[in-house]
């Protein structure tokens, strides 16, 4: 008896294991989002790699939807609906309502909202980390197909990479840590730019 109960349950899961799969690649990016989450926001430094955008390195803090990057040309402040650009070389601030692709190409955190809708999803694992594959189900959507690298000690994101319009862009993720940051740490504050030029583009 013990014998057929484990026969069917070996069998089953040989049935299964295409759905097991996607379940735990599932469960790897809802720990991961959960961990870049903290309601109090996290901090991190990352370096981009862009076929499309160039290639930037920098620092950048995320609480909820919001995020505030710094590189070396450009400093961003998004507070979840207004995105403010300072770009150091003219002095200027363009001020736009970013879409969604936008963002996703601006922060790499910002795949922990897009996964849950119009993904399927694939894994392997190394010794270090769990490797997702995601591909969208929405010919839609201009973020088609996206890599993300989980460590498996802490469940942060290590690699973010996405392909839009044919065209890789990779995020490499380190030393993120948790922090108490205010909302004011998300948009632009004009007094720390006196001269600058503000352009509205809304």
């Amino acid at each position: 008896m013990n014998r057929l109960i484990f026969v069917i349950s070996l069998f089953t899961a040989m049935l299964c294991g295409g759905t097991l799969k996607a379940q735990t690649a599932k469960q790897v990016l809802d720990k991961c989002a959960q961990t870049v989450s903290n309601r109090n926001g996290v901090q991190a430094d990352f370096t981009m790699n862009s076929a499309q955008y160039g290639d930037a390195s920098g620092q950048i803090a995320v609480k909820g939807r919001m995020f505030h990057a710094s590189t070396s040309v450009a400093t961003m402040w998004f507070d979840g609906t207004t995105l403010w650009t300072y770009m150091s070389r003219n002095n200027e601030v363009n001020v736009t309502t970013p879409s969604e692709t936008q963002l996703q190409v601006m922060n790499p955190y910002n795949f922990i909202t897009m996964y849950k809708k119009n993904f399927k999803y694939t894994m392997t694992k190394s010794a270090s980390a769990f490797n997702v594959h995601l591909t969208s189900t929405d010919p839609s959507r201009k973020v088609q197909e996206m890599f993300i690298t989980v460590d498996k000690a802490t469940y942060h994101p290590t690699e973010v990479k996405l392909r839009q319009n044919q065209k890789w862009t990779t995020f490499v993720i380190k030393n993120l840590k948790t922090a108490t940051l205010p909302d004011a740490e998300f948009r632009f504050n004009s007094q720390d730019f006196p001269t600058a030029e503000v352009i509205d583009l809304r």
